[in-house]
């Protein structure tokens, strides 16, 4: 990677006098959902929210079916039935052993666990394995049968720690059906060659009446996390026999709607055109796509908006209007939003004097917040430290101020703990947080209806500011809310002049903007590592993190993170854990696949993975360092889907927070996964010192270059210009 070359590091002693020939066959393509674009709203989210998630909630799934998003709308072959495969955790741990043997040329210490539902076949295996191996964007999975093989014996607990952990919170509970509910859902399922396992899931996606729901439209199982196209068609033909009308069937056009308008969901829309959503159903079969939307619409299972084009017309021409159709979650988010944001903007009353507070770093931004109820800031890492001290100065006046970031940092507060009430100022009498202030880290990172939920709870004369750099990573969730607003120009936007610093800033600098600069580490504070192929590219990426940069920079190996493109593939986080693991703290796995000592990540929430530390496990779960004292214990039956080992993440689950050191991973089958924003991204976690290991070849100059973040079809914008000039046109 001569492009952006600092330095390349030096061979160790034995690769100067001995050239590795030895070369890793790389595992076979992994589908988007494995390898994909890790994380995230777009195509691709990590694991999962989200990360998405995953079948952990941590990001959107890739979809290598029909997009339904503008730039992809392609059909699903028909013979395309999902084949079975082991759950997300599951298949780590499967990819952990088989790294294992090959790195340490020994057996595996444990036998790789059984998949839950392997005693099905047929449709049954195939539709469960389906939706155990969806990611982000749907549910987690509910915890099936235990496996035949008998579970690994847990020791005893450790010595209690200091501070009381706390329990990890649950995901919101899908109601208890009756016994009744249950039966029934159980008989439709399988009449319709279903496995039973789906009826928790089932639940929680129809409620209490599924079974009738799924009798009287069995297409209505595409509500289900994981389940396709042709799945569903298999389901209903299986359960209405002759009476089955085939891809005409207007049932199935209303479920098919619904169902492309989650997929785009997850990918970051929170709306699509009329003519992309109709050319995705003609590409499922569906004769009348117009016609099916039409009644989608009608029967209120989703929304359509017009939306102005182009500039304003004259009294007596006919201003040209888009179709947008959404569901209605996003969709009401999205006009909340709006309202939210216009209202802190036109209420506020309180300008105040604080000029004497206007000096040094962030000046300009504590002039703009002491006149404005509404204000958005954007700059990279070094200009963080701006609204820092617009927090300062408002506590100094006597503000009640809050800082909330989307990953833990210094003198913030979490915008998850914000929202639960578990952090910052509570809520007053009216259910309004009770501040003056709230400034708001890595916006990018918030989606429309954490936005929505954050912005209503900011009370009328209150201070909202905005901050964030637009050039990362967007949510995980549907929404581009920082993008939107600034767009909008709804309010004072403070454009921070504070460069970072060094040649990693630099470096990071020149992606921003499309550029991938030669830039000059005398320090060796960027390093380029090129390898051949993914398993030199495993091999050079153990021996930075355990050797040479400890030796080389005094970066303790706990302090040095990596990050790749994806999860699955011959040098995704799976592979790279593996012989992290085996190098850094090898171990049996007796604890779910964990030992303590393992660096993992926690992934409560859709879009939120925190970096942690195993402790011990006992019959309450698995317990976790968080770091400050913070100990977590997530209960047994959440650890496979919230919890993986963390020495490799993607950079969807690194974004918001920095480490002293970062290898950034680039092996070959990873090409097209890159974009400028990832990139800028992954580069930008690195403080004092950012190693690359380069097998793409042109594939990074290229993806800086000439390809940006994938567009989000959104209504924000235009409903907050539309409500800005609607307050202006009123008499004062």
């Amino acid at each position: 990677m001569s492009e952006t070359a600092a330095a390349e590091e030096p061979a160790t002693p034995d690769e100067e006098t001995t050239p590795r020939t030895e070369s890793v066959t790389p595992a076979a393509p992994a589908t988007a959902d494995d390898r994909g674009a890790d994380s995230s709203g777009e195509a691709g989210v990590g694991e999962g929210p989200a990360g998405h998630t995953d079948a952990e909630p941590e990001a959107a799934p890739a979809d290598t079916e029909a997009d339904a998003t503008a730039e992809s709308a392609t059909a699903e072959p028909a013979a395309a039935e999902a084949k079975p495969q082991l759950s997300e955790a599951a298949a780590e741990l499967a990819a952990q052993k088989i790294e294992r043997e090959r790195i340490a040329r020994r057996k595996a210490e444990r036998e790789a666990p059984v998949e839950a539902g392997a005693k099905l076949s047929g449709p049954a295996a195939d539709l469960l394995a389906a939706v155990r191996a969806v990611e982000g964007g749907g549910k987690p999975p509910a915890v099936f049968d235990a496996p035949p093989a008998p579970r690994p014996t847990v020791p005893a607990p450790a010595p209690a720690p200091e501070r009381a952990p706390v329990a990890a919170p649950a995901p919101t509970a899908p109601p208890t059906p009756s016994p009744d509910a249950v039966q029934a859902l159980r008989a439709v399922l399988t009449r319709g060659g279903a496995p039973e396992a789906l009826v928790p899931q089932a639940v929680a996606a129809l409620g209490e009446d599924a079974a009738a729901q799924l009798s009287e439209s069995p297409w209505r199982l595409l509500a289900v996390a994981g389940v396709r196209p042709t799945q569903a068609d298999g389901f209903a033909r299986a359960l209405l026999g002759a009476d089955a009308t085939g891809s005409g069937d207007e049932r199935r056009a209303a479920a098919l709607v619904g169902w492309l308008l989650a997929q785009a969901a997850a990918k970051g829309h929170t709306v699509l055109d009329a003519p992309t959503l109709e050319s995705a159903l003609a590409q499922y079969g569906v004769p009348d796509p117009a016609g099916a939307l039409e009644a989608a619409v009608g029967e209120g299972a989703v929304l359509a908006f017009e939306e102005p084009v182009g500039p304003p017309v004259g009294e007596d021409e006919e201003q040209p209007v888009q179709v947008l159709v959404g569901l209605e979650g996003s969709a009401m988010a999205e006009e909340s939003l709006a309202e939210g944001l216009a209202r802190l903007a036109n209420t506020f009353t309180g300008p105040a004097d604080w000029d004497k507070a206007a000096t040094g770093t962030g000046a300009e931004l504590i002039r703009a917040a002491a006149g404005h109820g509404l204000v958005t800031h954007t700059g990279g890492e070094a200009a963080r430290a701006e609204p820092r001290a617009l927090l300062a100065a408002a506590r100094e006046f006597g503000l009640r101020a809050v800082l909330a970031a989307h990953a833990p940092a210094a003198d913030a507060v979490t915008v998850a703990g914000l929202l639960a009430g578990a952090e910052g100022p509570g809520r007053d009498a009216d259910g309004q947080f009770a501040l003056d202030l709230l400034i708001v880290l890595d916006t990018p990172q918030l989606d429309v209806e954490t936005a929505a939920a954050l912005v209503e709870s900011v009370p009328d004369g209150a201070r909202l500011v905005l901050s964030g750099d637009p050039a990362v990573l967007g949510s995980a969730g549907p929404g581009r809310v920082f993008a939107d607003v600034l767009a909008a120009r709804a309010c004072p936007q403070l454009v921070s002049r504070v460069p970072d610093p060094g040649p990693i800033g630099e470096l990071v600098s020149g992606v921003g903007i499309g550029e991938l600069n030669q830039v000059d580490a005398p320090g060796k504070e960027v390093v380029i590592v090129p390898v051949r192929d993914a398993g030199e590219a495993v091999h050079r990426t153990v021996q930075l993190v355990a050797e040479s940069v400890p030796r080389a920079f005094g970066i303790p190996a706990d302090a040095v993170q990596v990050i790749t493109p994806g999860h699955g593939g011959a040098a995704g986080t799976r592979a790279l854990n593996a012989a992290l693991k085996e190098r850094l703290n090898p171990g049996p796995g007796r604890f779910g696949g964990f030992d303590p000592g393992d660096r993992v990540v926690h992934v409560p929430s859709a879009g939120r993975a925190l970096p942690a530390r195993v402790v011990s496990a006992d019959a309450q779960g698995l317990h976790l360092d968080a770091g400050a004292g913070t100990r977590i214990v997530v209960p047994k039956e959440r650890v496979e889907s919230q919890v993986r080992h963390g020495w490799a993440v993607t950079a969807h689950q690194a974004v918001g927070a920095r480490w002293p050191a970062a290898v950034v991973v680039l092996p070959g089958d990873a090409a097209q996964a890159l974009s400028r924003d990832w990139v800028y991204t992954a580069f930008g976690r690195a403080e004092r010192h950012l190693s690359v290991v380069h097998g793409v070849d042109q594939a990074l100059a290229h993806a800086v270059a000439q390809v940006p973040a994938k567009p989000r079809t959104t209504r924000l914008t235009g409903l907050l210009r539309a409500l800005v000039a609607s307050a202006a046109a009123q008499p004062e």
